[in-house]
């Protein structure tokens, strides 16, 4: 008797599933910053830059030009760019003095620490309100020129520009040299005093130490620092509001004028424009000069 092998039968093959793309990692984790970006700084940006040159018939370089003619405009740009050049390098030399005193751990170095912050808890409003109170005319400062037997002075005046200037960067100065301060003092942390010590080993001055081993290890606080400080500076709307209201100009304080006051939000949105380009020019420019160079990154 032989047995026949029964054929064997063909299992079809199981169809493949297709792949699903999987959406990388890295566009995972930056996805949320886009949409955040996009969503509160991209769009409004795009819709800002049309309300400037764009009308009801379409674009239009009559809004820019309604701009320039405004007499206020270009007093503005002038007050508001002297503030930069003006306390920008006195902050600095206040808080990298502030910062290495503390370095030294002086005693009571972290009360010394919280009295310098305070004012970074402080409104821009309420510290204009809290100077408006020492250089108004019946104010501190005239009340103790008084008691000496000297004669007040309008120091808010309009007729007095000199002196509003004068207050309004010494309420800045009180107010924004904080914020420097706390992030030369977080750059100050990440320097090794190994170096300090090696440099003064070596006879070096504590002045050639501070030029060539502290503040090069600060460039990259400092270029954080100096961005910042300087976008805020072109910011200045509230202490100069507060003290001196429009006698004393700036664009951001314009922006609110043509905005609220005037209700033309294609000017205002112009002049946004104006501090929105300026405020990429620094920081470009910031970048630049004060850009690490390769090697000493390595180091």
């Amino acid at each position: 008797m032989t047995l026949t092998a029964e054929p064997a039968t063909e299992t079809p093959p199981r169809a493949r599933r297709p792949r699903r793309a999987r959406v990388p990692a890295p566009l995972l984790l930056i996805g949320p910053s886009l949409v955040f970006m996009t969503a509160l700084f991209a769009w409004p940006t795009i819709v800002g830059v049309g309300q400037a040159v764009t009308g009801d018939d379409g674009p239009t370089l009559a809004y820019l030009r309604r701009m320039f003619d405004d007499p206020y405009f270009w007093p503005a740009v002038r007050y508001t760019l002297l503030l930069i050049v003006v306390l920008i390098p006195l902050q600095f030399t206040f808080a990298i003095a502030m910062a290495l005193l503390l370095r030294e751990r002086p005693r009571f170095a972290g009360f010394h620490f919280y009295v310098w912050v305070i004012p970074l808890a402080i409104s821009d409003l309420a510290a204009g309100l809290v100077w408006l109170s020492v250089f108004t005319d019946r104010g501190y400062l005239n009340s103790v020129l008084d008691h000496l037997g000297l004669d007040g002075y309008a120091w808010l005046s309009f007729q007095h520009k000199p002196t509003i200037f004068l207050a309004v960067v010494v309420a800045e100065l009180w107010r924004a040299t904080s914020l420097v301060f706390v992030i030369v003092v977080a750059g100050m942390q990440n320097i090794p005093k190994d170096y300090d010590e090696a440099a003064a080993v070596f006879g070096a001055t504590y002045w050639q130490r501070l030029r060539h081993v502290i503040l090069p290890q600060l460039r990259p606080s400092i270029q954080v620092a100096m961005i910042l400080r300087t976008i805020l500076a072109l910011q200045t709307f509230a202490v100069a509001q507060a003290l001196a209201g429009r006698d004393f100009p700036v664009l951001v304080g314009e922006t609110y004028q043509w905005y609220s006051s005037l209700q033309n939000p294609h000017v205002a949105a112009a002049i946004a424009l104006v501090v929105l380009l300026v405020s990429l020019a620094t920081s470009i420019a910031y970048l630049r000069l004060l850009r690490v160079p390769a090697g000493e990154e390595a180091r």
